[in-house]
């Protein structure tokens, strides 16, 4: 169950933002408009949002899951692997305060680690190691979930972006998989919903209080999804998706 979102609204220069596509820009009148609705869809779910002012300096900032990881029992601030991101965590570390108090961590250099690399299931969190997040940041973060009673488990992966490109855990035993995924043996043990190549981009959605908010456009993973008994909310997020940004990638839910 989750009580806290933690969301930013996306800054003019997300037109700028990082990005491996070839979609273009994005429109940034129509990513606000996307954002808006995202958020109203997280509102359904009953949670409780803070939305924190957009970064101007800081193209990339609405993807506020990379620069910190929230636990039932702490906050991480982390240290992004792309160095225009890492002047993020300066002002995401308030915002976990305000939840967390004291027990707030962070991951130093030389690690970097990306939070999209970071998949919770129950209290083992599964880490990517990517072109974003280090082995040193790895072993930070296993060493942090340690220290507050948690479990890290590496991942290691080739094809995509982060981790949680290609996977999303709905809760319940049944994690969603794409591309080179869906045969990891590390994920043996759950109950895996294949996602077909051309629908990958709907590997990446989010559970929220049983609802699973995904993006719109992909019916047969829809109805997978559907067909395991949640309620599914269909969010666009286009605009997101040309600079390298998915459904979960703009919020921090806890």
């Amino acid at each position: 169950m989750f009580n806290y979102i933690i969301a930013r609204t996306p800054c003019k220069a997300l037109i700028d933002g990082i990005s491996s596509a070839d979609d273009g820009k994005p429109n940034y009148e129509l990513a606000m408009k996307q954002h808006l609705a995202y958020l109203d869809a997280l509102r359904m779910c009953g949670v409780e949002i803070l939305l924190l002012p957009p970064l101007e300096n800081y193209p990339d900032s609405v993807f506020v899951e990379d620069p910190a990881l929230c636990t039932k029992h702490c906050g991480i601030v982390t240290r992004p692997g792309a160095d225009s991101r890492r002047g993020e965590i300066d002002s995401i570390e308030p915002a976990l305060r305000r939840f967390y108090g004291d027990n707030v961590e962070r991951i130093e250099a030389p690690g970097t680690l990306d939070a999209g690399d970071v998949m919770m299931v129950g209290d083992t969190f599964y880490i990517g190691l990517s072109a974003r997040t280090n082995a040193e940041g790895a072993s930070q973060l296993v060493a942090i979930l340690e220290k507050h009673g948690l479990t890290g488990r590496l991942v290691t992966m080739e094809k995509v972006l982060h981790l949680k490109t290609g996977l999303a855990y709905l809760e319940d035993g049944n994690l969603l998989a794409a591309g080179e995924f869906v045969d990891k043996p590390e994920f043996s043990h759950l109950n895996i919903i294949e996602i077909p190549e051309d629908e990958s981009y709907a590997a990446n959605c989010i559970w929220v209080n049983g609802n699973v908010i995904m993006p719109s456009g992909y019916p047969i993973s829809e109805s997978k999804i559907r067909d395991l008994g949640y309620n599914v909310v269909t969010v666009d997020t286009s605009e997101y998706r040309k600079v390298d940004g998915g459904v979960s990638c703009m919020s921090l839910r806890f």
